[in-house]
């Protein structure tokens, strides 16, 4: 699903060349729930944007669901990133002016599902993350661990092949933390690619596999045992 060769990412100011990745080589199949790790500023943010198709590396070749789209215009980007990959973040990134089912259903808006088509999405996924009673709820009105079951449930709602979770329990508890880690391994146990950022060892448990970054290069991957089961 995901294949890098040599991929590097050169920030440029006027004064100053900053390296974010320098020719990082992963390749990640499908059905994979695979974690980053590394210390801040390693590049594991710079190496989700590019993977999420928000941004394009300046070297190397950046392949996702077999097209090669290193050189992508924003345009194809977001149409591809649209249909393909769903985002779970640590500040969660709802919108305070809309409801539960509308947060979720925003995605489906921008891929011009029609209206009945997304109510019984909506209301599927829903159920699924065990919301359904605050779907006319604010975000402010949410504790953090709903807020987050919300955030998952409006990356899934299109049904992505891929959800790129930055740091996806960074702000809440232990108890929510692993509610939230239960949920993403239920979404991988059921198909979906998952890739993680994270500094926490006890989430990246939950992954296959561990890739380690250190000032912009792979450094280690460690294979769980339970992938090879």
């Amino acid at each position: 699903m995901i294949k890098t060769s040599n991929l590097s990412k050169v920030y440029r100011t006027e004064e100053v060349e900053t390296t974010a990745l320098n020719q990082v080589n992963i390749e990640i199949k499908e059905g994979e729930f695979v974690a980053i790790m590394g210390p801040s500023g390693c590049g594991k943010s710079t190496l989700l944007n590019i993977v999420g198709l928000l941004d394009n590396p300046s070297d190397g070749e950046f392949h996702f669901v077999e097209h090669e789209v290193s050189k992508y215009s924003e345009r194809q980007r977001a149409d591809l990133r649209k249909a393909n990959i769903g985002f779970v973040f640590q500040s969660f990134n709802l919108i305070d002016e809309l409801t539960v089912f509308e947060n979720i259903e925003l995605p489906l808006i921008y891929l011009k599902v029609p209206g009945a088509e997304r109510r019984k999405r909506v209301e599927e996924v829903m159920d699924q993350m065990q919301i359904r009673h605050r779907e006319k709820h604010f975000p402010q009105q949410l504790s953090g661990g709903q807020q987050q079951r919300v955030a998952v449930a409006r990356a899934v709602v299109a049904s992505p092949k891929l959800i790129l979770a930055d740091e996806p329990t960074g702000n809440l508890d232990s108890t929510h933390g692993q509610e939230v880690m239960n949920l993403l391994s239920g979404l991988n146990d059921a198909g979906t690619t998952i890739v993680m950022v994270t500094h926490s060892p006890s989430d990246a448990d939950y992954a296959h596999r561990i890739i380690h970054l250190f000032d912009g290069q792979v450094v280690t991957e460690n294979v769980k045992e339970k992938a090879l089961i």
